[in-house]
């Protein structure tokens, strides 16, 4: 599933290819739509240029010179581009496709419909939108992220795929972070000392940085639980030890007994 990374990825996907350009038509499957038709979408979004597109957690805002499309991936999404001069057919699972008067295709291609596309005529809509998140994951301090947790209670995985406590973790990035800050999954946040805690902090800035910043996160040279996760027999990367499986917040989860230790 596509998360923070991934989402900057498709806005600088977005902005390379749409910026400055100005929409001549659009087609969009109604199933992916939401609170809008696409022949409303359509009229809405003919003519407008496409500004500056901005992202809070998992959700990517596509503003035009007047209103603003707002993108969630859901499992599957993700955006096709499609040069005047060639550029590769149209598929079934392209769901909403963006024709730019300057020549090619910008398309969200989604296989399993989840997620979807909302259309926003101003800030305040867009902010109804966004209501339920909380702060960016990438953009929140240390010391924001420290006063998040004093008033939080359960357990911290679930905590850290809960968009409303922090936006754009998911499950996999979840895992990584915490084998990474070496505390189980199923802790719960009272028992973090002061130092877990800023440990835990420091990791997410950490990877998150090395996830937006590279072209393929899981092919960092770094150790990373990721790069096993899942596998048959999978070992700690960092200490040999077995990786332990389990369900957290429903989510199946991986981690290391040795180096996360369930301490109650």
């Amino acid at each position: 599933m596509p998360e923070l990374p991934d989402v900057e990825g498709f806005r600088r996907f977005f902005r390379a290819h749409a910026l400055g350009k100005t929409v001549r038509s659009v087609s969009a499957d109604p199933a992916i739509l939401r609170g809008v038709t696409p022949a409303a979408l359509g009229r809405a979004l003919h003519g407008r240029r496409f500004e500056e597109p901005s992202r809070v957690g998992k959700w990517l805002t596509c503003w035009t010179d007047g209103p603003a499309l707002l993108f969630h991936f859901g499992m599957t999404g993700s955006f096709v581009w499609s040069a005047a001069d060639g550029g590769p057919e149209r598929h079934r699972w392209d769901r909403l496709t963006l024709v730019l008067a300057e020549g090619g295709e910008l398309r969200y291609r989604n296989m399993r419909k989840l997620g979807g596309v909302w259309l926003a005529h101003d800030q305040h809509e867009v902010d109804d939108i966004l209501a339920t998140l909380g702060p960016d994951a990438f953009a929140v301090t240390g010391s924001q992220f420290i006063k998040l947790l004093d008033h939080r209670r359960g357990g911290v995985k679930a905590a850290l795929m809960d968009q409303s406590f922090i936006a754009g973790i998911g499950n996999i990035l979840a895992d990584d972070i915490l084998w990474q800050a070496r505390i189980h999954p199923k802790r719960r946040i009272q028992t973090l000392t002061s130092e877990e805690r800023q440990r835990l902090s420091a990791t997410i800035r950490s990877i998150l940085r090395q996830a937006v910043e590279s072209d393929d996160f899981m092919l960092l040279k770094r150790p990373r639980l990721g790069q096993v996760r899942g596998e048959p027999g999978a070992a700690c990367p960092r200490c040999g030890t077995p990786l332990a499986r389990t369900v957290t917040a429903g989510r199946t989860t991986y981690f290391c007994p040795r180096c996360q230790p369930d301490i109650p």
